[in-house]
């Protein structure tokens, strides 16, 4: 049986508006014009004379920050007195985020510091050893899995979104707060995913059981934000074991947004865990089952990726900035031209000749979209969401040759009506992404069960995934039901029950009963339409 990931592989990260220099080029900017000494009064009136503004004098360094119109750029190029004109470009507070997810599940109201008697095994694609947001060292330790490649290596993203979201390093002025970000935590990696996002239920007892050689004197959980639609009865009687040797495993409920069990998650010895957004409601593609036993932030989930991995996109129309999101696999670039409606992309876009592609997601992939807009002649493409919030995409592997973000619904509305209007790319690398899908959920609730357990050291398994589930926050219909299970985890709730009620009267909280299940599995990449 083979086993895909439970994420959405939808990366893009949200950037602040900084517009190319094309972009401010478009509309009237803001420039350093470097002059000749002594002639700062001829510049200025040139400025003046063209309608300009001066926004900062800097005679001392024989410059001045000015606004001009793309026609008065053109003159003060050229003027006798001008050594040179440059863009002024902006800068930024560089600032640790705390994602959404940690705050709404109240990692940030329990401490970490007693995390060092607890290990948490990721079983994933890997662990990007060099990134600038992830602890190394002492504290973080793997296995190769044969044919997969260095467990501290990630090929595929995933697994170092998983890592970042348990464990993203705080205080440090850079990227993302994991759930536990001091650095007291032991990670053990194991890869058995490589590039191509395939393993087998054989591997992944394998997993388990390096997990298990690993484990020494801490408690230990498992994360596994992967599944398929198969069960295994030598993978299931594997995880009941662990589970009877005091091990919780926790994994993905499933990306097929239907009623169908995943496995490991819906075996009673593994918590079952939904993705839910950042108002809380369940994710249209999270399977619902009588096993989902909690829920996680499981949308828009910024976390780290492989250094240089991510794209970071800016786009502004007629000078003003819009959120966008980088396509996951868009080509890097800057590029500026009059935006045009493509309709839903899905064949060439006759108008798209040097221009910018507004398009409507539905009916066919993104990469088919931007395809579409690439045999136009198009030079850009936008895609607006057709449901509510951002939309942060993914071209599944397909190669195209022009930069391509995805917008919001509301922001897609406003466009429409700038049709005509100057529209500009900007898609950079970058060290994070935002994914969605229960596998992002999952590793929520792996950090919150750690946490709580570091708390509460003498607990058994059973207890630490009774308390989760009996302190959750209850959403949907009231009391336990399949789109949330019990409901969000919270861990200050759970590890106030802990103190105030003790150990050893837990059951596991389980789901209900398992069902079997059938068909393949294939890489899951997520909706792409």
């Amino acid at each position: 049986m083979s086993m895909k990931y439970q994420g959405l592989a939808l990366a893009g990260v949200a950037a602040a508006m900084l517009m190319s220099p094309t972009a401010m080029a478009a509309e009237d900017a803001r420039y350093i014009v470097k002059y000749q000494h002594g002639k700062g009064q001829a510049v200025r009136a040139q400025v003046q004379s063209a309608k300009g503004k001066v926004k900062l004098d800097l005679p001392g360094r024989a410059a001045m920050a000015v606004s001009l119109s793309p026609a008065a750029l053109k003159a003060m190029q050229n003027h006798p007195n001008v050594e040179y004109v440059e863009e002024d470009v902006k800068r930024y507070l560089m600032a640790e985020t705390t994602p959404y997810g940690i705050p709404m599940v109240q990692a940030d109201q329990l401490s970490d510091a007693a995390a060092g008697n607890t290990k948490v095994c990721i079983i994933d694609s890997g662990y990007d050893g060099g990134h600038e947001d992830l602890f190394h060292g002492a504290v973080v330790n793997g296995t190769d899995d044969p044919g997969t490649g260095s467990w501290n290596t990630d090929e595929n993203s995933h697994g170092t979104h998983v890592a970042g979201t348990i464990a993203g390093v705080g205080g440090n002025g850079k990227g993302v707060v994991g759930v536990l970000p001091s650095g007291n935590l032991n990670l053990h990696i194991i890869k058995v995913f490589g590039a191509d996002g395939w393993a087998y239920s054989s591997g992944l007892v394998a997993a388990l059981d390096a997990c298990k050689a690993a484990k020494g004197s801490e408690n230990m959980v498992i994360n596994m934000s992967l599944g398929g639609d198969r069960k295994s009865r030598f993978e299931e009687q594997a995880f009941a074991q662990a589970d009877s040797e005091g091990i919780l495993s926790i994994a993905a409920a499933g990306n097929d947004g239907n009623t169908r069990h995943s496995y490991p998650a819906s075996y009673g010895s593994v918590v079952s865990v939904a993705a839910i957004d950042e108002n809380k409601a369940v994710a249209s593609f999270s399977q619902q089952t009588d096993q989902v036993e909690l829920a996680g932030p499981g949308v828009g989930v910024l976390s780290t990726v492989p250094m240089g991995t991510a794209s970071i996109a800016t786009l502004s129309v007629a000078g003003t900035g819009v959120d966008a999101a980088g396509m996951e696999g868009s080509p890097q670039g800057s590029v500026t031209g009059g935006l045009v409606d493509c309709g839903l992309g899905e064949s060439a876009c006759t108008a798209a000749a040097g221009n910018i592609c507004l398009i409507a997601r539905g009916n066919i992939s993104f990469s088919d979209k931007v395809l579409a807009c690439q045999a136009g002649g198009g030079i850009g493409a936008i895609i607006y969401n057709n449901e509510p919030g951002q939309l942060y995409g993914t071209l599944g592997g397909v190669a195209t040759n022009i930069p391509s973000v995805g917008v919001s619904d509301t922001d897609g509305a406003a466009l429409m009506g700038q049709l005509g209007a100057s529209a500009s790319i900007d898609v950079m690398a970058d060290n994070y992404a935002y994914f969605n899908g229960t596998s992002m959920a999952t590793p929520h609730v792996v950090g919150v069960a750690a946490l709580v357990w570091s708390h509460h050291a003498t607990c058994s398994n059973a207890d630490i995934r009774a308390a989760l589930a009996a302190t959750a926050e209850d959403l949907g219909a009231a009391g336990r039901d399949n789109a949330y299970g019990h409901g969000l985890v919270q861990a200050k709730a759970a590890s106030d029950h802990l103190a105030a009620n003790g150990c050893g009267g837990g059951d596991n909280g389980g789901g209900g009963n398992g069902g079997g299940g059938n068909g393949g599995g294939k890489p899951d990449k997520g909706p792409k339409r």
